[in-house]
């Protein structure tokens, strides 16, 4: 196998690339691009997520409709999306011919199932009646359920982790493989099981507090005490119920937004993100879904959410696809980021994945990370954006006028499960780790510096806080102005104590 970035005109596309070539298709772009060349060797280019693969002549399928199917399958992947465009333009009775061909066939039955899955039309094709199950999706290349639900009709075990309403896909990369190696849950225990559960009941508090404004401030909102208490209090009930229904999102949306845009269902106009770049000129970076088209995409949410909670799916697989879900079908008006952070902590905490009584400040390691995070959302919005037909009217009303639901109905979500699990190892890495060690060693200081003179606890609180903000050492204006009944001797042993603790870290 070499690699071999000239473009070879003699290439002809197949799989997917000769399907959207030749049925003219509007889609998403697929991770995987396969041409067959008329000579030469195999041949591979990758670039930007997207991987070019040049088969040699042999490869060639025909130019029939199910030879190129088969392709797509055997050597493209599964993709709902691009197979849910395909379907709106093919005759029925041309795929139906091509299924009756060979209808105990391994990829003649996963493409019927398919295609009664998306379009909900029930071919004129019998039942099957003898034959071993086949997977939808392979496991070892796709994150799937299982137990699969049993199909008799394709003798079929469907593993997706949706439904036709809301089906997302996750591929098992090579990212994603050595993560799962990793075993973060694990860790996380490891990390918090090295401090008492007094210190760890002390830091709760503040972890809470962080994760809210961390969340609050990916947004560039800066909250009021009361908006802080309630989100705080939100999280502290994420243990405890499973928000991924429509009424308790209503109420969570209602507790985090100002009253003023409290909603009382899924919103019921056009909204988008954008900024305004000039006088009644915006720059649209995501169009989100009709509202017409909300019900059956927040309905499928919520199913593969139930789906995936009853199942052996990662927790973080589960989380990635129904908390960037509900950020990109943004079914409010206002606290759709909110909630798509809420939500993973709540399907954390539900699945297990991170240890109880501890609050796991992943909103801090997104902040902290922020083009990251915004990539994360962009790499689905950036390839969205150009198959929406939009306008706006001068008062920044936005209509869309062609068809999109497909598009968020089945996504692709391995760049988000990627990114979210680079969040969780920073997180554990950095956030988590560094409070818990930063709150023990100020345990150790507040202790030492009790030992040098016996002081009110806030006014070591206070000495230990203006040594930290002036690399381990109390200035002469704090001194004179907070600390003048100490002797320089008392003043000096008590820096030591916290440069002894937190080093150059101060």
């Amino acid at each position: 196998m070499s690699k071999n970035n000239d473009n070879n005109s003699l290439d002809r596309p197949a799989g997917y690339s000769e399907l959207i070539k030749r049925y003219k298709l509007d889609v998403i772009p697929h991770w995987h691009i396969s041409l067959v060349a008329t000579s030469g060797i195999h041949r591979i280019d990758s670039s930007e997520g997207i991987v070019k693969e040049v088969y040699p002549p042999i490869y060639w399928p025909g130019e029939s409709l199910g030879a190129h199917l088969e392709f797509s399958l055997k050597y493209d992947g599964i993709n709902l999306s691009i197979l849910a465009s395909l379907f709106e333009k093919i005759k029925e009775e041309e795929f139906s011919e091509y299924v009756r061909s060979k209808p105990t066939g391994k990829y003649a039955r996963r493409l019927w199932y398919i295609y009664e899955f998306i379009t909900g039309n029930k071919l004129q094709i019998d039942n099957l009646q003898q034959g071993n199950y086949t997977d939808l999706l392979e496991t070892d290349e796709y994150f799937t359920i299982s137990p699969a639900y049993q199909i008799k009709r394709q003798r079929i075990n469907d593993n997706l982790l949706g439904n036709r309403n809301f089906c997302p896909v996750i591929r098992r990369t090579e990212v994603l493989r050595k993560f799962e190696t990793k075993d973060l849950h694990n860790r996380c225990l490891k990390v918090v099981s090295a401090y008492s559960p007094e210190l760890l009941k002390r830091a709760l508090s503040y972890l809470y507090t962080k994760e809210t404004k961390s969340s609050f401030e990916l947004e560039h909102i800066k909250p009021s005490s009361t908006r802080t208490e309630r989100f705080v209090a939100l999280l502290q009930m994420a243990e405890r119920e499973d928000f991924c229904q429509k009424k308790k999102l209503i109420a969570l949306q209602n507790l985090i937004v100002d009253e003023r845009f409290r909603d009382s269902d899924y919103r019921t106009n056009q909204n988008y993100v954008g900024e305004t770049v000039a006088f009644q000129k915006e720059k649209i970076h995501f169009a989100c879904p009709k509202s017409e088209d909300l019900i059956d995409l927040m309905e499928g949410l919520i199913t593969a959410h139930k789906r995936m909670d009853v199942s052996n799916v990662s927790a973080v697989i589960h989380a990635s696809a129904i908390s960037y879900g509900f950020v990109f079908l943004h079914p409010f008006e206002d606290g759709n980021g909110r909630i798509h952070r809420f939500l993973i902590h709540n399907i954390f905490a539900r699945r297990d994945f991170t240890p109880k009584n501890i609050m796991f400040p992943i909103s801090a390691a997104m902040l902290k990370n922020s083009s990251e995070y915004d990539n994360s959302l962009e790499s689905f919005s950036k390839q969205l954006m150009p198959l929406v037909e939009y306008s706006l009217d001068k008062e920044g009303r936005m209509t869309i006028h062609n068809d999109t639901a497909k598009w968020y109905r089945f996504i692709d979500m391995t760049p988000q499960a990627e990114a979210l699990f680079k969040f969780i190892e920073q997180t554990i890495e950095t956030e988590l780790s560094s409070e818990l060690a930063f709150l023990a060693n100020y345990d150790e200081t507040k202790d030492a510096i009790q030992e040098i003179v016996d002081m009110p606890d806030q006014k070591i609180d206070l000495f230990i806080r203006f040594c930290l903000q002036n690399n381990g050492k109390l200035s002469i204006r704090k001194r004179s102005s907070h600390f003048n009944f100490l002797s320089e001797e008392e003043i000096n042993q008590m820096e030591q104590a916290v440069l002894s603790t937190y080093g150059n870290n101060s």
